[in-house]
């Protein structure tokens, strides 16, 4: 690829200006999605982007992100450089075109990059937009070269600066606490995360974090390096760690079918889930697409065809479905297009037709080579599809018993629901509380024009744990599922959700602030994320925050979330002061938990979002799974920060 792209001049005439930059800081989140957490991180990656543009290319395999002292970011890369020269069009220097107008970037221009990632486009001028301040450095043919914005707007002509041997770029930016004014700080877990994705797949790349506002023991700063020499091979036994391997092997392949490059890794393990994780040129397609449903149509016909001809399934009474076949199964498949096509509500679903067969075919001959020259491990992965096909007609009728609750009327909900009057879902909520006790203090609390509520009968079923058909089985998930309305299950797609009927458009998680209420969250949102991952992709979860402690004195009265609240505020009320504890929601009376945790004017819900969809696969099933070993390690490292109840 990269001998080719050589062949053309990469200049300043290269560089194509789309269209102007005015409303980008008028509408922001039409160009990051939005202006909070997700969005201030965003922001890095579009500058990494560019960086990972000029890798794909075979012009960069060095890139380097500082989190520096004051919360600005600097990210450095060694390929070509941006263009400084005259932009014929625009009459000014290329990298000033670049940095300050929207969808203007090599990107745009065949000749330059046949493939790049990135968010449709929108670039580093997005984020010089949103950013206070913004600096670009450019190190081309043995000179130096630097440009400052000031939100999006040029400071002065480019200026050579200097002499160097080096090549590439470097660009700093502060973001916009006018913009970003829920936070502006980065999250160095958030960013490393991100970081070690992009070097599984972009395989050779040298990835170093370094975040200057921490220092380790030694005094230096924390800081991470991410290369990966088998790309998505290494990602797999990765984000598998923590579950029981089936087959030893990770089953993969590199190479490209009809002008698409395809990359697919895969491997079987014990457990009943199934983990598949999608990309299209870096971008993480959660909402999945035509590649993903190559590789499903790919594994299926292919596994089916030979366990047909081995003779393995004579004995099965019914047919195997698509399923079957995907039950403990981790797969990542990553292809690389062109022009992709995105749609789905967060326009992270590919649409590209031809990318179907492409990957199709490639998980087809890959697999056939595979269990040709591996036949233990094929007889060991068809008798895992024949136990789950005859776990699946179990779960048939379990399910059947849900959706049947579920299309029932009014009458058919829960008994222990208390339900709202309003009969417009986006106006309603329903609040999952941990017992009897808090749910009837809950339900003498709430606002019942709006506000339903459904205790749950202790700790729900560890779904990470459980065959389906144990999960559909299970009381209190079906509870679940009927009260919310929602039609589940398909025989494409046993877990696909159908969020028509949803009958609330807020589901609020509400447990006690103690060790035994976190884990009862932590069950629930497993829960989601495995069955009902689309509820969270559409932001209709939320974890409610009750206070932990009511400070009084005389007729004054707060209440605090923290210890660090509780003094603070025993401090201000300065002198005797009587504490109460609260152990639990039981033990607030409903005036109480409504003023504190159910008042929309007063209280916080912390939404639940998903900003790494495979760090997440991989810390449910470190921390709800099987294995041991992993969660004793995680806790051995995160025990400084428990909270041991008395």
């Amino acid at each position: 690829m990269s001998e080719e792209l050589e062949k053309k001049n990469y200049s300043a005439d290269s560089i194509q200006a789309l269209e102007g930059m005015e409303h980008v800081r008028m509408r922001p989140s039409m160009y990051i999605g939005d202006v909070g957490v997700r969005g201030l991180h965003h922001l890095v990656y579009e500058v990494v982007d560019n960086s990972i543009d000029e890798a794909m290319g075979g012009h960069c395999d060095t890139i380097t992100i500082d989190i520096n002292e004051d919360n600005s970011i600097s990210v450095t890369d060694n390929g070509r450089g941006i263009p400084v020269g005259m932009h014929k069009k625009e009459g000014v220097s290329a990298l000033q075109v670049v940095m300050t107008k929207i969808g203007a970037g090599g990107k745009f221009d065949k000749d330059s990059y046949k493939v790049s990632g990135g968010l449709h486009g929108v670039g580093v001028s997005c984020v010089n937009a949103l950013s206070v301040s913004l600096k670009a450095t450019v190190y081309v043919d043995g000179k130096i070269w630097e440009q400052e914005y000031e939100r999006g707007k040029a400071l002065y002509p480019v200026k050579y600066i200097g002499d160097t041997d080096k090549r590439g770029t470097t660009v700093t930016f502060w973001p916009d606490p006018t913009i970003f004014t829920q936070t502006v700080e980065y999250s160095y877990e958030t960013l490393s995360n991100r970081m070690r994705e992009l070097s599984y797949l972009n395989k050779g790349v040298k990835l170093t974090i370094t975040d200057k506002r921490q220092k380790e023991e030694d005094g230096s700063f924390v800081s991470e390096v991410f290369q990966s020499e088998e790309g998505l091979k290494e990602f797999i036994k990765f984000l598998d760690g923590n579950r029981e391997q089936l087959i030893q092997n990770v089953i993969s392949i590199e190479g490209e079918k009809n002008g698409i490059p395809v990359e697919v890794a895969m491997v079987y393990n014990t457990s009943y889930t199934e983990n598949l994780h999608s990309y299209v040129n870096n971008i993480n397609t959660h909402e999945g697409g035509t590649h993903l449903s190559g590789f499903r149509r790919g594994l299926t016909t292919t596994l089916k065809k030979y366990a047909d001809t081995s003779g393995l399934l004579d004995k099965l009474k019914f047919e195997i479905s698509g399923d079957d076949f995907r039950e403990g199964l981790t797969a990542i498949v990553s292809v690389k297009v062109a022009e992709p096509q995105f749609e789905g509500q967060t326009k992270t679903k590919l649409g590209n037709r031809e990318v179907s067969a492409a990957v199709s075919q490639a998980v087809s001959e890959m697999l056939s080579d595979y269990l040709e020259e591996n036949p233990d491990d094929a007889k060991i992965i068809v008798q895992k599809v024949v136990l789950a096909a005859q776990a699946r007609h179990a779960a048939n009728k379990a399910r059947e018993m849900v959706q049947r609750k579920t299309v029932m009327s009014i009458g058919g909900l829960p008994g222990k629901l208390s339900d709202c009057s309003e009969q417009d879902p986006s106006l309603c909520e329903v609040f999952l509380v941990e017992g009897d006790s808090a749910g009837g203090t809950a339900k003498q609390g709430r606002d019942r024009n709006f506000q339903a509520i459904l205790p749950l009968r202790g700790k729900i079923l560890n779904v990470e744990k459980a065959m389906q058909h144990k999960v559909f089985d299970n009381e209190e998930i079906k509870n679940i599922y009927t009260a919310l309305g929602v039609s589940i299950g398909t025989e494409e797609d046993s877990k696909a959700l159908n969020l028509d009927k949803l009958r609330y458009h807020k589901v609020v998680i509400m447990c006690d602030a103690d060790v035994d209420g976190s884990h009862i969250e932590t069950l629930i949102l497993t829960f989601f994320f495995r069955y009902m991952r689309e509820l969270i992709d559409g932001g209709h979860i939320y974890i409610a925050t009750p206070p932990l402690y009511l400070v009084k004195k005389g007729a004054k009265k707060r209440y605090a979330w923290n210890d660090k609240e509780r003094d603070a505020i025993a401090e201000e009320f300065n002198g005797s002061v009587s504490i109460q504890r609260y152990k639990g929601l039981g033990e607030m009376n409903a005036e109480q938990l409504w003023d504190t945790t159910m008042n929309p004017e007063f209280r916080t819900l912390r939404q639940i979002t998903i900003d790494n969809a495979s760090e997440t696969d991989r810390t449910f099933s470190m921390l709800m799974g099987d294995e041991v070993p992993p969660r004793k390690e995680f806790i051995e490292k995160n025990a400084v920060y428990a909270n041991i109840d008395a």
